[in-house]
């Protein structure tokens, strides 16, 4: 076990870092889900505030008209068939305003719900291929520990062989230093 213990851990460092890997795109794909559902929630206010700012530059012209219209006598006729058709041109404006944020809106949507789903088949595949990755090395990992295993049981076996062999060494030399005593 003594000689499994640093491959068992390689091993593991190995696969933490291809979960973590795996974990980290995830992460990274649900932050574009999130932004890309942000900016579809952003359109209605964006939309709200652009429509403000016609409306208020509707009511400055209306205010510019008052004026000519209070200050140039005999300009009230003229002065509201401008208004009409200044009224015309704005709720034209804000008409085709609306619909172009529609229209954008809906785009954007349905390009963030594809993205969204083909994230989805990628993410799974990018699952199925981490799972049979991990589980070929987890095999390569348990091929490598039997080896070390068996590497060691070997060793161990050849350590007392030569433990053995030196004993007989030993004895071998103590016989002849006793026999040429005798």
């Amino acid at each position: 076990m003594a000689y499994t213990t640093p491959i068992t851990t390689a091993f593991e460092m190995q696969r933490a870092t291809i979960e973590q890997s795996q974990k980290a795109f995830e992460q990274t794909l649900e932050l574009q889900q999130t932004v890309n559902e942000a900016v579809v929630d952003s359109f209605d206010s964006q939309e709200s505030a652009q429509r403000r700012g016609v409306e208020l530059t509707q009511t400055l012209v209306h205010s510019y008209l008052d004026v000519i219209e209070s200050s140039v006598p005999g300009a009230a006729g003229t002065v509201d068939e401008v208004r009409a058709a200044v009224d015309e041109q704005y709720d034209f404006l804000l008409e085709n305003h609306a619909e172009v944020f529609e229209t954008v809106a809906d785009e954007y949507e349905q390009g963030a719900d594809a993205y969204d789903e083909l994230t989805a088949d990628y993410v799974e595949a990018v699952d199925e291929q981490v799972a049979m990755l991990v589980e070929a090395h987890e095999e390569l990992e348990a091929q490598s520990v039997d080896v070390a295993e068996e590497w060691g049981d070997q060793l161990e076996e050849l350590q007392g062989q030569v433990e053995d062999l030196q004993d007989q060494v030993s004895d071998v030399q103590e016989r002849a230093a006793a026999a040429v005593d005798a």
